[in-house]
C-alpha cells in the first residue's frame, strides 16, 4: 500500500445484483393453511434466529409489516446433495406462523418447494441437523440421517429425508436449538425469579443435548480448568451463560456471560466414561452428618414441589398442576411413580418418547436434589449410611448419563470499559486467504466486530486462540469460497476483508456510493490507534516508524472532513434523500449475500472470485505459499483490487493482467518494459497497476522518444507499406538496440523484491509441473516469457540455456534486460532451495530411465501434484524402489516451504540407481493400485505426454493382461477394465433389481394366461439351452393354470350316463397329476421374480376342471356323478402357493405389510396363503413379518397356515436358537411344555411341523435339552384317549428329522450327551426291544396305555425305525464312522429278513453310505456291493424272464429287499454327487433307471409288486435329477416325460410328486441353482425327497408333505452368466476352471462355455475367463470364496470385456471372421511419435517439447528395468513394433547428422564458445543440444575441456557429465579442433 492515495482508490465491482425475496413468503400465500394464520392469534415467537448451516448467525428477523400481520425468518445454506459433492443452489428454510418451507433453487433454475410442513403450534424454530445412527460393532460406518428439526413451546419434531418422523417431547421450556456434529443442543430458558436460591440446593442445569430424536434428553457437563490446574467437570447450570454461536466443524461453542460480559469459547465433544463417573459419583457423597438427617425434610420438599407452590417449578408450570393431580399429595410414597407416566430411559428405539406429562418423569429426576454438587436426587438412596426408611426413592432414581461435554478454550481479556449489554449478535468463522482462521463477533452496541485468530495445535488436538483486532463496523458477514468477509461500515460502506487486512470497497453497480456526512454516526477515535486492539504487535514487524503503521493497520482511520473534497460530494447529497442506505448484511452462502436495504428491501450480490483462469490460480497459490504470511495477503490483496476493479478485465486478458500487477509489485516499471507493455488490455490501465510513484516528471524527457522508437509499434510502422509509399527515412535511435536506458533498474522498496528469487524458482516448478499436462501449452508458453525476463534479470545463465533449449523460438524474441543495483541484490533473499541448476522433471526422468542417479526433484507441495505423482511412480516402476510410496517419499523429493527452518541436507549421498525387486509383475500392479488411491484417473493419463506416460501405460499394460478379481472399481477403470469396475461396483450397490430380470409388462400376457411360469429370464434360458425348446416343454408339462384333455372313447355299448361317468373318473385320474405338479413349477420358477411392492403377488389358479375332445366340453368333478374325496385339493393348493411364493428372490425389497396386503379377501384361498407365508420363510422373507401379525394367523386356528407358518419361520432363523421362535414352536408341542401346563388342542400336523421347525432353529446346535425331548418323542407313546394314536409315524419320523438336524453331524464328540446314550436309543428304536422306562418331567401323560392301541412294553419298531434311522444317518454324517455304519447293514439271513419292512432297508441302505460318505463310488459295482450276498445269490435280477424255484426261501421278501437296497443306494449316490453333473454317476443312475423301467413291464414285476418297482423307479429317477440338478439333461427330461403321461394304474399322487420333482431339480430355477452337499443341504434334502410317498393328495401318515419344499435349503446359486459390459447382454464365454487336488484326483482344470452351473465352490482353486476373445479375468479361490458367492447370488453376473478386433461367441462361433480384425489394432502413441519426426525432418521444430517425449520413449524401451521385464516375460505383447523404434531412431539421427554437415557446425561451435548464433539456426541448434543432451557452456568450461588433445582425453573428462558416446562422437571434432586427432 504504497501511498494514501491509493487506499482511497480501490474499488471492487460486486457482480449479480438480484432482488431477494424469500421464497417461503411467497408460497406461503398459496398455502392451504394461510386462510387459518391469519385468524388465529399468533403467539409471539421468542426469538427467531437465523443461521446459515455453516454458522448459525443470531439475529432477530421479525420483519415488521404494516398490518403486523405474522413474523418470519429464514434461513440459507450452500445446497446439500446426497453423495456430497459439490452443488450450485440455495437451499432455503423459511418459517411463518406454524408453516415451514423448504425450497431450494439457484440464479439457474427457480427455486422450487422441496418439502412443507405445517404444525399444530406456532413454530420457534427451525433448522437443519444430522444425526448419527450408531451401527453394530460389525459396520464401522455410521449412517448419517440428514434431518430438518422444527421446535414448538412442547415438542420438536423431527423429519428425516429418507421420510422418517419423530417427535420429541420437551421436559422444559426451550429458548434456543442449536444443531451440533453429534445431534442438537437445547438452552432450558430461564426465568427471572430463579436467582435466590435456597442454600443448600443446587441449580438446574440450563443445556441439554439430544444425540437421536429416540434418545434421551440429557444435561451438559463442561470441564474448566481450576485454580491450581485440577479440572472439575459439572454440570452447566449457570443460568447467566448465553449460546451465542455453535459450529460443527471445528466442534466449538461460544458463550456469553451476562454479568461479567465476557464472551468464552468452548470445545464441544463426546464425554469420556471416566467423567460420566465423575457426575454421577458427586450425588452420592454425601456432605455433613445432617444431610442424612434431612431425609423427612427432604420427603416434605418433595411434597410440596408436587404441588407446584416451589419457585423452583416454575418452568414446569403448565405441567406441576396436571402432575399434582395424579396423586394424593398426602401419600407418603411421594415418589412411587402411577404406572401411567412411563420412564423415558425405558423407551427404545423403536418406541417413540411419549408426550407432555409423561416425559415429566424423565426431568424429575434431576430436577430436586438435597446435594450441592449435583442436580441428580439419588444422594440418599444410594448413600451407604442412609436410613432404611428411604427406600422408596430407589426405583426412582435411576440417574440421566451426560453425552457431551464442554472444555473451556478462551475468554475475552477484561476490558475495562465493558458496556453491560455487549452480547454478540453474530458470529461466524472466517479464513484469510492464506487460510488462517478468524472467528468474529459482531458487538452491535459498540459497532465493532472482534475477530480472534485461532489454529490448531501441532497434535490437531486442541485450538489456540490468539490475540482480539477490532475492526468498526455494523455489520459482517463472511464469503466463503474467496476466504473473505465483507464489513458494513457505520456510514454505510461496504468493505471487504480478508481475516483482519483491508481489500478494498465494495463498489455495487445499481446502488450509488453513501454520502459521507453519514460518517458522524460512528464514534470518532481519540488517536488513530485506537481501533487496534493489540498495538505491541502491528502486522508488519519489519515496518520501522509509526506513520507508516498507521497505515498498515487493517482499519483505515476514518477520514476527516478535510477529505470530503475528494469525493463526488454533490451525487452524494442527492443520493441521501432516497434514503435507500444499506443497514445490514445476512444469509451469505458460497460468495453469495443478501444486503437488507433501509427501505426494507433486500438484494442480493456475488462477491468476485480470486482468479479464473486455471494458470493464474496456480501461480497464486505457488507464490503465496512461499511467501510470509503478511506479505502474502497484501500481495494478494493488491491482486484482487486490481483483478476486479469496476469496468476490470475480461476472462482472455487475466494472464496479461497477473503479469503486469506482479512485476509492478515486484518493483518493474511495466510501461517501460517492451513485452509488458504490449501485453493486450481491453480498458485503459486502471491507476492500481501502474502506481503514480513510478512516473518521475509530469513534463516528459527524451528517454520517452528513444523508448518510442525502440518500440515494436514504432518497428511495424517502419515496414508498414504506407511508410514506404511516403518515403519516409527510417529515423536512426541514438544508441544501439542492445544496450538499455538506465530509466530501466528496479525499484528495490516495492513488496516483492527481495522475494524475486524465491517467486522466479516457484514460477519455474509450475512451468515443470504444466509441462506434464498437454493441455496447458498455451500456458506454458506465456509463462516462459515472463521466466525468461526473471532469469535475465538475475543473470542465471543456466536457466535462460534451459529455456532456450525448451522453446527457442520463443527465447530469441525478448531480448530486453533490466539492472539490478549490485547493492540492492544484497536485500534480495536467496531461498536455501534455489538450486543454479535449473529442475527439469523430463531431464530427471530421463537420467532414472539411463539408470543414472539424479538429485532429489523439488516439489511444492499442493501444487505441484503431478510431478510428485510422476516421480515417485518412475521409483517405483523404474527403479523398483516399492518403499518409493510406502512412506512419506522424502528422497525422491525436496519439499519446499515458506518456513525455511530445516536447511537442506547435503544430497549428494542421496542419489539412488535401479534395484532389482522380488517380483517385477507387482511392481505394476503396487504402482496401479497406489495410481488409484492418490486420484489419478485415465482422464490424467491421457493429459501426460507421451513420453512421460510410458511407464505408466506400460504397467496398465501388464495389468490389464492379467488383474485380480478383488481389485476396487477405480483401479479397474484406470487400467480400462471396464469389465471389473463394473463388477466391484455392482458387489457394492444395495441388492436390487438386477441387470438380468426380465421385464415383462404386466398388462402384456392376458389373466387367464398366467401359468405362474411368466417371469422366468428367457434371455439366460435360450443361451444356456440354445439348442432346442426345452424349456418350452419344462413349462407345458408343468403347467397347471389350464383344463387337462380328457379323451374316452365312447364304446357303443356304454350309455351316455356311463360315459359322463367314466369321463369324470378319468378326470379324477388325471388330477392326481395335476394337484402333484405345483411342487415341480416351485422348483423350476424358484427365486426368479422381484414382486412390485405395490400390487399383490399373482398366484396361478389351480385348475382341476377337463375338456373333452371333439367337442371340447368341459368336464367337471363338482357334477355329483362320482364320488370325489372330500378336502381333495387341500394340500394341492398349499403346494400351489408355496410355488407362487418361491418365485420371489431373496434380494427382493418386501415388508410386513406387503406380506399381509397378500391376505386373499375369500375362505377358499386360505391354504394357497398358507403355502405363500412358508415359501416367505423359505426365502428369508419372513423375518420382516412383525410379531403382531404373526400371532394374528396362529390365533385363527387355521390348520394349513399354522403349519406354512411355523416351518417357514423356522427356515428364516436356521441355525440361529433364536428364543423368540423357540418359544412359538414350543407352544404347538405339548413335550416341550412344563408337565403341569393345559393341555392345548393342537392339530397332529401342526405338531409335526412344530417339530421340524425346532430341529430347523436349533440346527447343528447339538442342544441338550431339545436333543432329550426329541430322542424321547421319536418313541411316544398313544395316549389314553384318542390323542396321538393317528398318523404316529409322521410325528415319529419328525422327531428323528429333528434329532438329526439338532445334532447334525456332531457324531460321537456331543458334548455333555453322553448319559443319553442318544446312537444306543436310536438303535433301539429301529430294531425294537423292550421299552426303556420314561425318564423326564413327562412320565405323568404316559402312565396309562392307550385304550385303541396295543402295544404292549415293546417298541413299535414300524413306527419308530424311519425316523430312528435317518437320525442316525444325520449325526454320523459324513464322519465314516464304521461300528455306527455296521448297524445299518443289510441282514444277510432268511430269518433277519423276515423281521424287517423292506421300505426300511432303503432307508438302511441310504443311511449307511451316508455315514460312509467317502466310500460311495459311481459305479454299479459299488451300488451292488451294498446287497447282502444272500439276496444277491437267489433273488431274481433286474432283467430275468421267468422265476426260479425254491422252497425255504421267500422269494418275494429277497426280491422286494433287492430292489429297495438298490434304490438306497442310488439315493445315497445321488446325495453323493448332487449338484456335481457327474458322468459315472449319471451313467451307473440312469442304467438303474433304465433296468427298472424294464423291469415294470417284465412278467415278474408280480412278485416285487408294481407299487415297490415305482417307488424305486421313483426314487432313482430323483436321484437322477439331483445329481444332474439345474442343468436340464434332455435324457433326464425325456425319462420324466415318459413318466408325466403315465396316468393309470399304479401311478397315484405321490408318483406323481415325485416324477415332477424331479423335472423340477433337474430345471432348478431356471437353471439358475443348484444343490449343495453341505451337511445342512443334506439334512434338507433328507426331509425333501424321503422316500416314502404319499398315496392320495390329503395322506400325511408318514411324512408330512410341507417337508417337500425344504430342498430350497440345499439350493444354492451356481450359475455364472458373463455380461459383456459394453452392450449389457449376456454372451458366450470360455472359462477354465480349476480344481482343488483330493484324495480321488489330482488339481485339474476343465473347459467350460460359459453361462454355466459352476461345480462346488469348495472343490475349486480358481475360475478364470479365458482369452483370446475377451480380456483375462481371474477369480481366485484360494483366498476365500466370498466374492463369488456374492457375484453368484446377484444373478450371477460376471462382466466381461470383448477384446478389440474380436467378435463374440454368438456373432462368430468358429471365430474365422475374428483374424481379419486382428490387424487393425489401435495404437495412439506411435502416430503421435511419427508426426514429431516429420515435423523435424522438415526443420519446423519451435519447440522441444515432443522431441524430448521421443528421447523419453527411446530411454524407457532401453532402459535396465524394460530389458528385464522382457527377459522374464519373452511372450509378452510390447507396446510398439519393434521395427518401429530402431526405424525412428535412425530418421532423428540423420536428420541431425544432415544438419551438422550444412553448416550445423558453425552454429553449435560458436554456441559452445558462447557467442551468438545465427537466428535461422537457433531450432535445430536446441533439437541437437536436447537430443544428444550436451551439456551447457558454463559446465564445459568447468570442466575443462580447452586442453583435450585426444578423443580419450574427451571421453574421461566428460564421464562426470553424463554425456552419451554417440553424442561425444558427434561433439568430438569441433572440441578437439583438429579432425586428425580423432585417431585413439
Amino acid at each position: 500500500m504504497s501511498n494514501n492515495y491509493e487506499e482511497r482508490v480501490t474499488m471492487i465491482a460486486a457482480g449479480d445484483l438480484q432482488e431477494f425475496v424469500p421464497f417461503g413468503r411467497d408460497h406461503c400465500k398459496h398455502h392451504p393453511n394461510a386462510l387459518n394464520l391469519q385468524l388465529r392469534q399468533l403467539q409471539p415467537a421468542s426469538e427467531l434466529w437465523s443461521s446459515d448451516g455453516a454458522a448459525g448467525l443470531v439475529g432477530s428477523l421479525q420483519e415488521v409489516t404494516i398490518h403486523e400481520k405474522q413474523k418470519e425468518s429464514w434461513l440459507l445454506r450452500r445446497g446439500v446433495s446426497d453423495v456430497g459433492e459439490e452443488v450450485e443452489y440455495d437451499e432455503e428454510l423459511y418459517v411463518a406462523g406454524n408453516m415451514v418451507i423448504w425450497s431450494k433453487g439457484s440464479k439457474s433454475q427457480a427455486s422450487a418447494v422441496y418439502k412443507a410442513f405445517t404444525v399444530d403450534s406456532p413454530v420457534l424454530q427451525a433448522l437443519w441437523c444430522d444425526f448419527t445412527v450408531p451401527q453394530e460393532k460389525s459396520e464401522k460406518v455410521n449412517i448419517v440421517e440428514k434431518c430438518i428439526c422444527i421446535l414448538q413451546s412442547s415438542c420438536i419434531s423431527v423429519h428425516s429425508i429418507e421420510g422418517k418422523d419423530y417427535i420429541a417431547s420437551l421436559p422444559f421450556q426451550v429458548a434456543n436449538v442449536w444443531p451440533t456434529k453429534y445431534g442438537l443442543l437445547f438452552e432450558r430458558s430461564s426465568t427471572s425469579h430463579e436467582v435466590p436460591l435456597s442454600p443448600p440446593r443446587e441449580p438446574l442445569p440450563t443445556m441439554f443435548s439430544m444425540l437421536h430424536p429416540l434418545d434421551e434428553i440429557t444435561p451438559l457437563v463442561c470441564k474448566s480448568g481450576g485454580v491450581f490446574g485440577s479440572a472439575r467437570v459439572q454440570y452447566v447450570a449457570d443460568y447467566t451463560l448465553r449460546i451465542v454461536f455453535l459450529n460443527e466443524e471445528p466442534s466449538i461453542v461460544m458463550t456469553y456471560d451476562t454479568v461479567q460480559s465476557l464472551h468464552a469459547v468452548w470445545a464441544l465433544r463426546r464425554v469420556k466414561p471416566e467423567e460420566q463417573s465423575t457426575v454421577l459419583k458427586f450425588s452420592e457423597q454425601v456432605g455433613t452428618p445432617q444431610h442424612v438427617a434431612t431425609s423427612s425434610s427432604l420427603t416434605a420438599h418433595l411434597r410440596s414441589l408436587s404441588k407446584g407452590d416451589s419457585p423452583m417449578a416454575s418452568p414446569f408450570q403448565n405441567y406441576s398442576s396436571l402432575h399434582s393431580q395424579s396423586r394424593s399429595v398426602s401419600s407418603p410414597s411421594v415418589h412411587s411413580r402411577s404406572p401411567s407416566i412411563s420412564n423415558m430411559a425405558a423407551l427404545s428405539r423403536s418406541h417413540s418418547p411419549a408426550l407432555g406429562v409423561q416425559s415429566f418423569s424423565g426431568v424429575q429426576r434431576f430436577n430436586f436434589s438435597s446435594n450441592t454438587q449435583s442436580p441428580r436426587r439419588h444422594s440418599v438412596s444410594h448413600s451407604p449410611n442412609s436410613a432404611s426408611s428411604d427406600s422408596f426413592l430407589a426405583p426412582e432414581t435411576e440417574p440421566i448419563v451426560p453425552e457431551l461435554c464442554i472444555d473451556h478454550l478462551w475468554t475475552e481479556t477484561i476490558m475495562t470499559m465493558r458496556e453491560k449489554n455487549s452480547q454478540a449478535s453474530k458470529v461466524f468463522i472466517t479464513t484469510d486467504l492464506c487460510g488462517q482462521k478468524f472467528l468474529c463477533f459482531l458487538v452491535e452496541s459498540q459497532l465493532q466486530l472482534r475477530c480472534v485468530k485461532f489454529q490448531e495445535s501441532n497434535d490437531k488436538s486442541q485450538l489456540i486462540f490468539g490475540s482480539v483486532t477490532n475492526i468498526q463496523a455494523k455489520d459482517a458477514a463472511p464469503v466463503e469460497s474467496i476466504d473473505t468477509l465483507l464489513v458494513l461500515e457505520g456510514n454505510g460502506n461496504l468493505v471487504l476483508y480478508s481475516g483482519v487486512v483491508r481489500v478494498g470497497k465494495v463498489f455495487i453497480p445499481g446502488l450509488p456510493a453513501p454520502s459521507l456526512t453519514m460518517s458522524n454516526q460512528m464514534p470518532r477515535p481519540s488517536t488513530p490507534l485506537d481501533s487496534l486492539n493489540t498495538p505491541s504487535k502491528p502486522l508488519n514487524k519489519h515496518l520501522g516508524p509509526l506513520e507508516e503503521g498507521v497505515l498498515l493497520s487493517p482499519v483505515p482511520e476514518l477520514r476527516d472532513s478535510s477529505k470530503l473534497h475528494d469525493s463526488s460530494y454533490i451525487d452524494d447529497c442527492t443520493f441521501q434523500q432516497l434514503g435507500t442506505f444499506i443497514h445490514a448484511v445476512r444469509d451469505p452462502v458460497h460468495n453469495r449475500v443478501t444486503l437488507e436495504l433501509s427501505n426494507s428491501s433486500m438484494v442480493r450480490i456475488t462477491i468476485p472470485e480470486i482468479a479464473t483462469s486455471e494458470l493464474v490460480k496456480r501461480c497464486l497459490q505457488g507464490i503465496k505459499s512461499i511467501l510470509p504470511k503478511e506479505i502474502a495477503v497484501q500481495m494478494l490483496v493488491k491482486w484482487y483490487n486490481a483483478y476486479n476493479a469496476p469496468g476490470g478485465p475480461s476472462y482472455h486478458s487475466e494472464w496479461s493482467l497477473f503479469v503486469t500487477c506482479l512485476m509492478n509489485m515486484m518493483g518493474y516499471n511495466t510501461d517501460r518494459l517492451a513485452w509488458t507493455r504490449n501485453l493486450d488490455f481491453e480498458g485503459s490501465l486502471s491507476p492500481v497497476i501502474a502506481p503514480k510513484k513510478a512516473r518521475p516528471s509530469e513534463t516528459g524527457s527524451d528517454e520517452d522518444w528513444e523508448y518510442l522508437l525502440n518500440s515494436d509499434y514504432h518497428r511495424n510502422l517502419e515496414s508498414h507499406p504506407l511508410a514506404r509509399a511516403l518515403r519516409l527515412d527510417p529515423l536512426e535511435t541514438s544508441f544501439p538496440k542492445d544496450d538499455f536506458s538506465p530509466s530501466l533498474s528496479l525499484d528495490s522498496s516495492t513488496l516483492l523484491f527481495t522475494h524475486i528469487p524465491a517467486i522466479f524458482f516457484v514460477l519455474h516448478l509450475i512451468y515443470e509441473e504444466l509441462k506434464l499436462n498437454s493441455l496447458m501449452g498455451e500456458g506454458i508458453r506465456s509463462l516462459v516469457v515472463l521466466l525468461v525476463q526473471l532469469a535475465r534479470d538475475l543473470k542465471l545463465e543456466a536457466y535462460i540455456d534451459y529455456y532456450y533449449r525448451e522453446y527457442p523460438a520463443l527465447v530469441k524474441t525478448s531480448r530486453q534486460t533490466c539492472r539490478i543495483d549490485q547493492a540492492q541484490t544484497g536485500f534480495m533473499h536467496h531461498p536455501s532451495f534455489f538450486s543454479a541448476e535449473p529442475p527439469s522433471i523430463f531431464q530427471w526422468l530421463s537420467s532414472c530411465l539411463k539408470g543414472e542417479g539424479a538429485l532429489p526433484y523439488p516439489y511444492l507441495p499442493g501444487i505441484c501434484e503431478r510431478s510428485k505423482l510422476v516421480v515417485l511412480s518412475v521409483a517405483l516402476y523404474i527403479l523398483g524402489d516399492e518403499s518409493a510410496v510406502s512412506n512419506e517419499a522424502s528422497h525422491y523429493l525436496f519439499r519446499i516451504t515458506s518456513g525455511q527452518r530445516k536447511q537442506q541436507t547435503e544430497q549428494d549421498d542421496n542419489r539412488y540407481s535401479f534395484r532389482h525387486s522380488t517380483s517385477v509383475s507387482n511392481l505394476a500392479e503396487k504402482l496401479v493400485i497406489w495410481m488409484t488411491s492418490v486420484g489419478f484417473t485415465l482422464r490424467d493419463l491421457e493429459s501426460l505426454p507421451f513420453g512421460v506416460a510410458l511407464p505408466i501405460r506400460d504397467a496398465v499394460y501388464h495389468c490389464r493382461e492379467q488383474p485380480a478379481s478383488d481389485w476396487p472399481e477405480a483401479v479397474c477403470l484406470l487400467i480400462g477394465r471396464q469389465d471389473l469396475s463394473k463388477q466391484a461396483c455392482e458387489g457394492n450397490l444395495a441388492k436390487g433389481k438386477s441387470v438380468l430380470s426380465s421385464d415383462v409388462p404386466s398388462g402384456a400376457e392376458a389373466e387367464e394366461d398366467d401359468d405362474g411360469m411368466n417371469d422366468m429370464n428367457q434371455e439366460v434360458m435360450s443361451l444356456i439351452w440354445s439348442e432346442d425348446l426345452r424349456v418350452q416343454e419344462v413349462r407345458r408339462l408343468l403347467q397347471s393354470a389350464h383344463p387337462v384333455r380328457v379323451s374316452v372313447v365312447q364304446m357303443p355299448e356304454v350309455s351316455d350316463h356311463e360315459y359322463i361317468e367314466e369321463k369324470e373318473n378319468r378326470l379324477l385320474q388325471l388330477c392326481q397329476r395335476t394337484m402333484a405338479l405345483p411342487l415341480g413349477r416351485g422348483m423350476f420358477t424358484l427365486f426368479s421374480y422381484h414382486p412390485v411392492p405395490t400390487e399383490p403377488l399373482p398366484i396361478p389358479k389351480l385348475n382341476l376342471t377337463g375338456r373333452a375332445p371333439p367337442r371340447n366340453t368341459t368336464v367337471d368333478l363338482n357334477s355329483g356323478n362320482i364320488d370325489v374325496p372330500p378336502n381333495m385339493a387341500c394340500w394341492a393348493s398349499f403346494h400351489n402357493g408355496v410355488a407362487a411364493g418361491l418365485k420371489i428372490a431373496p434380494a427382493s425389497q418386501i415388508d410386513s405389510a406387503w406380506i399381509v396386503y397378500n391376505k386373499p379377501k375369500n375362505a377358499e384361498l386360505a391354504n394357497e396363503y398358507a403355502g405363500f407365508l412358508m415359501a416367505l420363510g423359505l426365502n428369508g422373507h419372513l423375518t420382516k413379518l412383525a410379531t403382531l401379525n404373526i400371532h394374528d394367523y396362529l390365533t385363527k386356528g387355521h390348520e394349513m397356515t399354522s403349519i406354512g407358518l411355523l416351518l417357514g419361520v423356522s427356515a428364516a432363523k436356521l441355525g440361529t436358537m433364536d428364543m423368540a421362535i423357540t418359544r412359538l414352536l414350543s407352544i404347538h408341542i405339548p413335550a416341550l411344555l412344563p408337565p403341569t401346563s393345559t393341555e392345548l388342542d393342537v392339530p397332529h400336523n401342526v405338531q409335526v411341523a412344530a417339530v421340524i421347525g425346532i430341529g430347523l432353529v436349533y440346527q447343528g446346535t447339538a442342544h441338550r435339552h431339545t436333543a432329550e425331548v426329541l430322542l424321547a418323542e421319536i418313541g411316544r407313546p398313544p395316549g389314553p384317549e384318542m390323542e396321538y394314536c393317528t398318523d404316529r409315524e409322521s410325528y415319529s419320523l419328525a422327531a428323528g428329522l429333528a434329532l438329526g438336524m439338532v445334532c447334525l453331524g456332531h457324531g460321537s464328540n456331543l458334548i455333555g450327551m453322553s448319559d443319553l446314550n442318544v446312537p444306543e436309543q436310536l438303535y433301539q428304536y429301529m430294531v425294537g426291544g423292550h421299552k426303556r422306562f420314561q425318564a423326564g418331567m413327562h412320565r405323568e401323560k404316559h402312565k396309562s396305555p392307550s385304550y385303541q392301541i396295543k402295544e404292549g412294553d415293546t417298541i413299535n419298531v414300524d413306527v419308530t425305525c424311519p425316523g430312528a434311522t435317518l437320525a442316525l444317518a444325520m449325526i454320523y454324517l459324513k464322519t465314516n464312522n464304521r461300528s455306527i455304519a455296521d448297524w445299518l447293514r443289510a441282514p444277510d439271513t432268511m430269518y433277519l429278513l423276515d423281521f424287517v419292512k423292506p421300505e426300511f432297508l432303503l432307508l438302511r441302505t441310504l443311511a449307511r453310505c451316508l455315514i460312509l460318505w467317502d466310500d460311495i463310488l459311481p459305479n454299479s459295482k459299488w451300488v451292488d456291493s451294498n446287497v447282502p450276498q444272500i439276496i444277491r445269490e437267489n433273488s431274481i435280477s433286474l432283467h430275468a424272464t421267468e422265476l426260479p424255484s425254491s422252497e425255504d426261501l421267500n422269494l418275494e421278501t429277497l426280491a422286494q429287499a433287492h430292489v429297495y437296497i438298490i434304490a438306497g443306494a442310488c439315493l445315497s449316490l445321488g446325495f453323493r454327487f448332487a449338484g456335481s453333473e457327474n458322468l459315472a454317476a449319471f451313467n451307473c443312475l440312469f442304467k438303474f433307471a433304465k433296468d427298472f423301467m424294464k423291469c415294470l413291464s417284465a412278467p415278474t414285476a408280480s412278485i416285487t409288486g408294481h407299487y415297490n418297482l415305482e417307488t424305486c423307479l421313483s426314487v432313482v429317477l430323483l436321484s437322477l435329477a439331483m445329481v444332474m440338478a439345474g442343468s436340464g439333461n434332455l435324457k433326464v427330461l425325456q425319462l420324466c416325460r415318459f413318466m408325466h403321461k403315465k396316468t393309470g394304474g399304479e401311478m397315484n399322487y405321490g408318483f406323481h410328486l415325485a416324477h415332477h420333482m424331479a423335472l423340477g431339480l433337474l430345471f432348478l430355477g431356471g437353471g439358475r441353482y443348484s444343490l449343495s452337499t453341505s451337511d445342512s443341504s443334506i439334512a434338507a434334502l433328507l426331509c425333501a425327497l424321503y422316500p416314502h410317498f404319499p398315496v392320495h393328495s390329503s395322506d400325511n401318515r408318514y411324512h408330512l408333505q410341507a417337508l417337500r419344499h425344504l430342498y430350497v435349503l440345499a439350493a444354492e446359486p451356481r450359475l455364472l452368466v458373463p455380461v459383456d459390459v459394453d452392450t449389457n447382454t449376456p454372451c458366450y464365454t470360455l472359462l477354465e476352471v480349476t480344481y482343488k487336488g483330493t484324495q480321488w484326483y489330482e488339481e485339474t482344470t476343465e473347459e467350460l462355455m460359459a453361462p454355466t452351473l459352476l461345480p462346488e465352490l469348495h472343490l475349486l482353486k480358481q475360475i478364470r475367463v479365458k482369452g483370446p476373445r475377451y480380456w483375462e479375468l481371474l477369480i481366485d479361490l484360494s483366498k476365500g470364496t466370498h466374492q463369488l458367492k456374492s457375484i453368484l447370488s446377484k444373478d450371477g453376473i460376471l462382466y466381461v470385456k470383448l477384446r478389440a478386433g474380436q467378435l463374440s461367441y454368438k456373432e462368430d462361433p468358429m471365430g474365422w471372421r475374428s483374424l481379419l480384425a486382428q490387424a487393425v489394432t489401435h495404437r495412439n502413441s506411435e502416430t503421435r511419435t511419427f508426426k514429431a519426426v516429420r515435423i523435424l525432418e522438415r526443420k519446423e521444430m519451435s519447440e522441444t517439447f515432443e522431441l524430448w517425449q521421443i528421447k523419453l520413449v527411446l530411454e524407457f524401451f532401453s532402459s535396465r528395468s524394460h530389458q528385464e521385464r522382457v527377459r522374464r516375460n519373452p511372450n509378452r505383447g510390447l507396446f510398439m513394433n519393434s521395427e518401429f523404434l530402431p526405424v525412428m531412431k535412425c530418421t532423428i539421427d540423420n536428420t541431425l547428422d544432415q544438419w551438422l554437415q550444412a553448416r550445423g557446425d558453425v552454429s553449435l561451435h560458436s554456441y559452445l564458445s558462447g557467442q551468438p548464433t545465427e537466428e535461422s539456426q537457433l531450432s535445430m541448434l536446441a533439437c541437437f543440444l536436447v537430443y544428444h543432451s550436451v551439456p551447457t557452456p558454463g559446465q564445459l568450461s568447468a570442466g575443462g575441456l580447452e586442453g583435450s588433445t585426444s578423443f580419450s582425453e574427451l571421453l574421461l573428462k566428460f564421464r562426470q557429465l553424463k554425456m552419451p558416446v554417440r553424442a561425444l562422437l558427434r561433439l568430438a571434432p569441433l572440441l578437439l579442433g583438429n579432425p586428425q586427432s580423432m585417431v585413439l
